[in-house]
């Protein structure tokens, strides 16, 4: 990939690239829809992303080319950039304009992104996008950030540069995955373990439902808010911040408070999902990945049943692979409403789980899902420095 890249480079630069930089996209293994609700979640870096080679230029400009996109801009180094139109370099302009506010002096670049993670799948490529460009900048103009420095940094840019109001998971996870290993993350207070997960025999599936996830947005404000609402309730005699801050044996004493029953549900699956993925870190760091699947199975349920935000593709996912013995867990992955789930496969049946897995979606909802592999790499870095 690297040399292909190069050649690429070479092409539509006339000299070769100074540097490769590599930042991943992301899974959420464990722990749907608590990010909000100071709970825990249980995110790893996959061993596809994003690539960035990156040459300094006289000329004073920025230049911004991909493989992905027909697209490219040619911009002036200047202090001040804005977001125009829905071009994909907004993402890394938007990172070079948080740096010229920070008062970084950057020069031309001639840059080439190419990025193998499927766009619009939940898996994260603009968080991937603006770290690798972060790291980048960092790196070779000598700024000084600490890795958590552009995890919030990219973030930022993401919420304010760019007009999305996400969390901060995707752009932790991509910067400071590990391979084999999970990061157990409080998205609260940003404090992350990483967890000991070797899948052994196993791969990790994922599943590109390929449904627009058009719903997704407006009922993603819609829990918040009933989460909100659930959290008023029990404040009324619990001292709690956030939902998270019980347990389920708590919840158990005092869900009567909580009279509306939808609101209930997405309570209680917000609840129970924090203490599955405490579960979870310790199945994952014993290597039992049979209790792992199972509260994987477990967290999609609750997200399809209490808190309603899967829908037939998904589940048409988790259906399947619970018949398929080749598959220790399943479950839907992200905000749901469409995107994809993830499953647990071993390596030498992985390719019929694809085969079958593919003609089952297809026979139900009438058009065929995406399936890849992945195992759990590192998170952003040089590339001949990463070893995957």
């Amino acid at each position: 990939m690297k040399n292909t890249l190069q050649q690429e480079f070479t092409k539509l630069y006339h000299k070769e690239a100074d540097a490769t930089y590599f930042s991943p996209g992301r899974v959420n293994l464990i722990g749907e829809h608590i990010d909000y609700n100071g709970g825990l979640v249980m995110p790893c870096a996959i061993t596809f992303g994003t690539y960035l080679l990156i040459s300094p230029n006289e000329d004073g400009v920025f230049r911004f080319r991909s493989l992905n996109f027909t697209d490219q801009g040619d911009i002036p180094v200047q202090q001040r950039y804005e977001k125009t139109g829905d071009e994909w370099f907004n993402f890394p302009i938007g990172i070079i304009d948080h740096f010229g506010k920070d008062g970084h002096q950057l020069k031309g670049l001639d840059m080439l992104f190419y990025g193998d993670i499927p766009i619009g799948s939940g898996l994260s490529s603009s968080a991937s996008i603006e770290v690798v460009t972060a790291y980048t900048l960092n790196d070779i103009f000598n700024c000084g950030y600490s890795k958590l420095d552009l995890v919030k940094l990219s973030k930022s840019v993401e919420n304010n540069f760019i007009g999305v109001n996400s969390g901060i998971m995707d752009q932790f996870a991509v910067a400071f995955g590990e391979k084999n290993k999970a990061l157990m993350l409080n998205c609260d207070t940003l404090d992350y373990q990483a967890v000991d997960s070797n899948l052994g025999e196993h791969v990790l599936a994922i599943i590109n439902t390929n449904k627009p996830r058009k719903l997704a947005e407006s009922k993603y404000n819609e829990r918040v808010q009933e989460c909100q609402e659930a959290l008023k309730a029990l404040q009324r005699e619990l001292k709690i911040n956030y939902l998270c801050d019980i347990n389920a044996d708590t919840f158990k004493k005092y869900q009567h408070l909580i009279t509306n029953p939808v609101v209930l549900n997405r309570a209680k699956h917000v609840v129970e999902e924090n203490d599955r993925v405490k579960l979870a870190a310790v199945a994952l760091a014993a290597n039992n990945l049979q209790e792992f699947g199972r509260l994987m199975y477990a967290s999609h349920d609750s997200l399809r049943d209490l808190y309603e935000v899967s829908g037939a593709e998904l589940d048409a996912v988790a259906e399947y692979s619970k018949t398929n013995p080749n598959v220790a867990g399943a479950r839907m992955t992200g905000a749901g409403f469409g995107g994809c789930a993830i499953a647990l496969v071993k390596a030498d049946a992985f390719d019929n789980y694809s085969a079958e897995i593919t003609e089952y979606y297809t026979q139900k909802i009438g058009y065929a899902p995406s399936v890849y592999s992945s195992l759990i790499g590192n998170g952003v870095g040089l590339l001949n420095l990463l070893v995957n």
